[in-house]
């Protein structure tokens, strides 16, 4: 959800491990280490984000530049529609990080965790988000 394409994704999950890493040593069982995971990796997306977009523009050649037949990816971002991604990206970084957490079937109490909000305010969250995603894709 962080990344545009492949290869971003890719040096993204590389940058996550690096974090991960680097930042053990520091981690002191308070949590659990699923919920230490998502919280560093959503704090080094989140940074990544911001580095780029102050960044110009790049212009990135794609595969139909080289007539490269697509390869099927797994990752969560591309499983949904390009409607519903768009929708997502229009969302600001928490409203878009919990949603990856919810489409990413993580419960309540670990988007909780993660997020340092209580597990009520995420199901409200959640249900706002949903509303506005509906907005967004459905005007009427």
């Amino acid at each position: 959800m962080y990344c545009d394409d492949r290869d971003d994704s890719e040096d993204l999950f590389q940058e996550i491990v690096l974090q991960l890493w680097k930042s053990y040593s520091g981690f002191k069982g308070e949590a659990k280490i699923s919920t230490w995971m998502y919280r560093v990796a959503l704090n080094t997306a989140i940074t990544r984000l911001r580095k780029t977009k102050r960044r110009p523009d790049n212009q990135r050649l794609g595969n139909d530049n080289f007539d490269i037949a697509e390869v099927a990816n797994n990752r969560l971002d591309i499983q949904f529609s390009a409607e519903l991604q768009q929708a997502i990206n229009m969302l600001n970084r928490v409203d878009r990080a919990l949603m990856m957490l919810y489409l990413d079937e993580t419960s309540y109490s670990e988007i909780a965790e993660i997020i340092g909000i209580s597990e009520s305010n995420v199901g409200v969250k959640i249900n706002r988000i949903k509303n506005r995603l509906k907005s967004i894709l459905n005007p009427t």
